[in-house]
């Protein structure tokens, strides 16, 4: 089974408070942005990949990483032209195998990650494979986990992974992993994602500094406005010390603005940043 798991854009992003477990309670409208994947195979058993001799046919060995678990019951494959800078087996790919096999009787598997999506970009790519390999395990396994299941394991391995489990425009509240659906129209405008190259911001980095406080105005009156009126009132809490740290974010904001662009931000807690234009006038 192949897929290719998609990123997404925060529209807004409010630090509310620091809570006691040592998270923070955040709100925001998370938009899926299918532009921007990653492509991820898992066969079962001794089935046949049809990526992997793709993967080693276009990587060299540097840029690929391997692991086979203790019990022999998991290997991954992931490939990044960057490189692979982190031990496979706690991908989150391979942690989502792992805590299915907590409660599930799981077969044999392999998975082949091929990384193109930005990492420490803010956009989720990491969260994304984590999601849409419990779905396919799910489907591949015969588990029948609903939705609602599915999303509770995934919240377990990060704050935005219950939402790809969705995959549709919703809020995240709690630490990002109380969702709720929210349809929001904004087919009049095209949305542009800019991943600086050389620009990996980690989350110390976006958390140093930051000032919890309740907005002035709540995310969801501000989103019921015109994209027009966005700006300076749909904020990402995140930029005030991410653009203090990497100055060269907010003069690519500005450069969005200057181009044209009705709304720009920067996304989640990472480098990336986005801006929507509305088609009338591209």
């Amino acid at each position: 089974m192949i897929t290719h798991p998609n990123v997404k854009i925060n529209l807004g992003l409010n630090v509310l408070r620091k809570r006691e477990d040592g998270f923070h309670d955040l709100e925001t409208l998370f938009i899926p942005y299918f532009e921007i994947h990653d492509t991820l195979e898992i066969v079962t058993g001794d089935d046949y990949s049809r990526t992997s001799a793709s993967i080693f046919a276009r990587y060299s060995p540097e840029m690929i990483a391997q692991g086979i678990s203790e019990d022999a019951k998991l290997m991954i494959t992931i490939a990044r032209k960057e490189g692979v800078d982190w031990d496979p087996l706690k991908d989150l790919t391979a942690k989502a195998y792992q805590i299915l096999s907590e409660d599930h009787q799981m077969p044999p598997v392999k998975i082949f990650l091929e990384k193109t999506s930005p990492v420490g970009a803010g956009l989720g790519g990491g969260s994304a494979d984590a999601a849409f390999a419990l779905k396919m395990l799910n489907d591949l396994c015969g588990l029948g986990l609903s939705e609602h299941q599915l999303a509770a394991y995934a919240a377990r391995l990060g704050s935005d992974c219950a939402f790809f489990i969705y995959n549709r425009p919703m809020t995240g509240e709690g630490r990002g992993e109380i969702l709720s659906e929210y349809p929001i129209d904004i087919t009049g405008y095209d949305i542009q994602v800019l991943t600086p190259e050389g620009v990996s911001v980690s989350t110390k980095d976006a958390y140093g500094g930051i000032r919890p406080h309740l907005p002035e105005m709540p995310l969801r009156d501000v989103l019921s406005r015109p994209v027009e009126e966005w700006d300076g009132l749909l904020v990402n809490d995140f930029e005030e010390t991410v653009f203090a740290k990497y100055p060269e974010l907010a003069a690519i904001k500005r450069s969005l603005y200057d181009s044209g662009a009705v709304y720009a931000s920067m996304s989640g807690s990472g480098s990336a940043l986005f801006a929507l234009y509305r088609k009338d006038i591209l």
